[in-house]
């Protein structure tokens, strides 16, 4: 007893100090992993820093070509300054031209007049000298003729000199109109080039300020980085000083395990010579009954006695299943003495403690940490193989026995037994009525859930599974004479934990609430020893396989989820998808596991309608990242042609790890210990990747009877419509109440508290009874709260209604007079809807958005709200 007592003590120092350096080990790579994940920070601070400076170059260059154009600008300016103004002389000394040539051509007509004149005043006075000698001639001059002639001529006179009058006014007509026209077209021309020289100096002022802001941006980027470098530089530093204590401690253990292992030789020595006055002993005890067999009369005695009554026997240290195989039955004390000194010397692999002074096995050691795993130390007694532990004890027993690993059975309950040991006062006596067996560790909690532990090497290659999240892990066909056979599982036995590495904490999962496919893969990975946690469930496993024989379901799973990632249809029979879709998953292991089945759910109803298949978590996630880097490819010319109503092609959401959602595992099989989890019903249970990138979402649907409170995206806007909303009836403005300091903690406690600002004295604070007594009177509450609030409403079984309306600045600039009462400018409200519009995608609900071409103006766009909230009030709230 006192060499089984130094040996375990020996195995427990070596254990310990084992694990001290396994713990060491996985703290040096600990630290290892978080400076090679710093310095890569580093390497990609230290890249962006290099893409600053450039960018600041960059910026520098174009400012100095900013300012060399408007240079340049204002040298034309200048010129065409000159140029006008030569043209203006130019139209001047035109002018003067016109002028004089108009006097000229009056003074030429003025001549040609006088000309005209003196020609009819020569012939006049031609003829006049000739009816003056006719007259003569005639010697009857007529006086009443010649008065006639003096009026012809007048008359004459009168009419030469009115008709070029007539025609000098008709000359300075046409180059009055002339002047007049090109005059006209002079003045439309400079009003064309002050025209285009203002939106010219609009242009440049307009690049001026983006590049300014440009210039503000990037400088406050810069000193963002610069003190991220050095947040980071100090962080390498506290690291190197943790690694250098790191090393301090490894060489102090590494002293400490020296030591150890030095007075672990010392015991060791001890033991052997235990283990020789122990074998002295033995010879002794022999030589003793061979005298005591001598005896005739004891002998008689002996052969007189009566049997012991059949009952459980002490536990005795045994190292393999029934170790004689004697079918006469006459093997002596003596042989088996000796059996048991030569099975003592080394160390099977199959025993849970070792007696012998070498070390345990590493099996071993597994089935010993297996022991702690166990919590109820009663047998199972729903397998009829398994045997029980006698906890009374008999005549020498102690305490400590009652935890051994092997008892004595009686014969009939084996169907080939051999002798067995029965100690008493007189000695070691054989007896056919019993025979000493390796106890099967099985357990047994609350009453249904038994635990089995034995030797799954290639476990699904025993078993074969149907089942699902929804119906829980079955098992379905047992392999004839495998070890889960001789466990007595059979179909019908529900999974409900597997344990596949008893010294890893992070090998144990639950598989209730698991679905198909993951339940699979981590089965796959059994290949040793293991604990299964099981329970008959048979009503449950009928109900399933009537399912699938009648083709009523294809496998035990169903859930809901939200996509986050448009998927397009490749092949006959999948399913085309887009972003932000709500689907029923109703297989996991369709077509062998490469996809899922999956029905698409309508906005008003948890029922599918269009059904097929999608992508497995694992390769929604690789399509996930490839649409993200196309996306990145090719955000440049999106930037540069913007379309109108695209439709949502990815939704950028990622998952913490230590959250344990139920979208998240690794690829190394580790699963999160459920005492170290909140809720283990949230264990992850299907996805297998190191990426936080999330392709499928898990939601809930949740159908309220009252009416929903209302948020808009962006706030601006929310503001402006919520002043016209309050005037109609059903629509009220939950207002933030003003709290004390005591009455603010006691709604801490509570939890009432959605959002608050802080005053003087107190905090203005949104509470929920402000909202639940809205909802109370049939009224939806108007919220002006921020996105991150909504989760907390969820937490409350309160789900908002978000109405996104999409800004652009067409559509800012319809909120102008409504933007200047609030006292903020169109450059605001765009700034503020780009962040919320970020922010969206962190929401976990859905919401309905209004597109920009989808109303006109204010009481439009009124109209359109009012219906997407009578809308969204009778669909299904999906929330995640």
């Amino acid at each position: 007893m006192e060499t089984s007592k130094l040996t375990e003590c020996l195995a427990g120092a070596i254990g310990s100090l084992q694990e001290e350096l396994s713990q060491e080990k996985g703290q040096k790579e600990a630290l290892l992993r978080q400076c090679q994940q710093l310095q890569e920070h580093l390497g990609q601070a230290e890249a962006r820093a290099e893409g600053l400076r450039q960018l600041e170059a960059d910026h520098g260059r174009m400012k100095r070509e900013v300012s060399a154009h408007f240079h340049e600008v204002l040298k034309l300016k200048d010129e065409m300054l000159s140029l006008s103004l030569h043209y203006s002389n130019a139209l001047q000394e035109k002018d003067l031209a016109a002028t004089r040539c108009r006097g000229l051509q009056e003074e030429l007509y003025l001549m040609k007049q006088e000309l005209q004149r003196e020609k009819m005043s020569s012939s006049c006075e031609r003829e006049f000298q000739e009816r003056s000698l006719k007259m003569t001639n005639d010697l009857e001059p007529g006086d009443e003729e010649l008065s006639r002639l003096k009026e012809e001529n007048e008359r004459l006179r009168s009419l030469t000199f009115s008709l070029a009058e007539k025609d000098i006014l008709e000359q300075n007509l046409d180059e009055a109109l002339e002047s007049r026209q090109e005059l006209v077209n002079r003045i439309h021309s400079l009003r064309e080039q002050a025209m285009a020289a203002e939106r010219q100096r609009k242009q440049y002022w307009e690049e001026k300020e983006q590049t300014l802001l440009q210039f503000q941006k990037t400088k406050v980027d810069c000193e963002i980085y610069k003190e991220k470098m050095n947040v980071l530089q100090s962080q390498v530093v506290e690291l190197q000083k943790e690694r250098d204590q790191a090393y301090l401690a490894r060489d102090g253990s590494q002293l400490e395990m020296s030591q150890n292992l030095a007075e672990k030789d010392a015991l060791r020595r001890k033991v052997f010579e235990l283990t020789d006055q122990v074998c002295e002993l033995r010879q002794q005890v022999q030589r003793l009954q061979a005298q005591a067999e001598s005896l005739p009369g004891p002998k008689q005695e002996t052969g007189a006695r009566e049997p012991y009554p059949k009952r459980k026997q002490q536990l005795v240290r045994m190292f393999a299943l029934c170790p004689w195989d004697d079918s006469d039955g006459s093997s002596s004390e003596s042989q088996l003495w000796s059996d048991l000194s030569a099975r003592s010397s080394r160390e099977l692999v199959d025993s849970f403690h070792s007696s012998s002074p070498v070390p345990p096995s590493q099996q071993s050691l597994y089935k010993r940490a297996a022991e702690d795993f166990w919590e109820d130390p009663s047998s199972f007694s729903g397998c009829p193989k398994t045997l029980e532990v006698d906890q009374g004890g008999s005549l020498g027993a102690k305490k400590g026995d009652a935890d051994l690993d092997y008892e004595i059975v009686d014969r009939a309950d084996l169907p080939e037994s051999e002798n067995s040991l029965q100690l008493s006062s007189g000695g070691l006596h054989l007896s056919a009525s019993s025979v000493p067996v390796r106890r099967r560790p099985a357990r047994k909690i609350l009453g249904q859930v038994t635990v089995l532990a034995f030797q799954g090497d290639a476990l699904l290659e025993q078993i074969s599974v149907i089942g699902g999240n929804l119906t829980g892990i079955y098992i379905h066909r047992v392999t004839p004479g495998s070890a889960a056979d001789e466990m007595a599982l059979c179909p019908g036995t529900q999974i409900m934990m597997v344990d596949y590495e008893a010294t890893d904490p992070l090998s144990k999962a639950v598989l209730e609430g698991m679905t198909l496919d993951r339940a699979v893969r981590l089965l796959q990975r059994v290949n040793g020893f293991c604990c299964l946690s099981v329970k008959v469930n048979m009503e449950g496993y009928k109900k399933l396989v009537e399912d699938l024989k009648a083709k009523v379901a294809t496998s035990g799973d169903s859930f809901y989820i939200r996509v986050n990632l448009a998927l397009e249809r490749r092949a006959e029979g999948e399913l085309q998808v887009h972003c932000n879709d709500i689907l029923h998953v109703t297989d996991t292991l369709f077509q062998g596991g490469s996809c899922w089945h999956a029905h698409r759910v309508g906005p008003y109803s948890t029922k599918g309608t269009e059904q097929g298949t999608i992508p497995n978590y694992a390769q929604a996630q690789q399509l996930l990242i490839a649409l993200i880097q196309d996306m990145a490819h090719r955000s440049t010319m999106a930037r540069k042609q913007p379309s109108a109503g695209a439709q949502k092609l990815v939704r950028i959401v990622s998952m913490d790890r230590t959250k344990a959602s139920p979208l998240w595992s690794s690829f190394d099989g580790g699963q999160l210990d459920p005492s170290q989890v909140e809720d283990p019903s949230t264990v992850c249970f299907w996805a297998e990747s190191y990426f936080t990138l999330v392709p499928y979402t898990l939601v809930h649907s949740h159908r309220p009877s009252r009416p929903r409170p209302v948020l808009f995206v962006p706030r601006v806007v929310g503001k402006i419509l919520m002043e016209k909303l309050c005037l109609l009836q059903g629509y009220k403005k939950c207002p933030a109440a003003y709290l004390s300091q005591k009455e603010y903690d006691a709604s801490s406690q509570r939890g009432d508290i959605i959002q608050e600002r802080e005053a003087s004295g107190g905090r203005y604070c949104v509470t929920c009874r402000a909202v639940e007594s809205l909802m109370g009177k049939n009224t939806h509450a108007l919220l002006d709260v921020q996105l991150d609030s909504v989760r907390v409403l969820h937490k409350m079984e309160i789900f908002p209604i978000i109405i996104h309306i999409s800004i652009n600045e067409k559509v800012a600039k319809k909120f102008k007079k409504a933007l200047q009462q609030l006292g903020t400018t169109e450059d605001q409200l765009l700034e503020a809807a780009r962040q919320e519009e970020g922010e969206l995608d962190k929401v976990p609900c859905l919401y309905s958005s209004l597109a920009p071409d989808s109303w006109s103006d204010l009481h439009a766009l009124l109209g359109c709200v009012r219906l997407a909230i009578a809308d969204e009030q009778k669909k299904v709230v999906w929330t995640e």
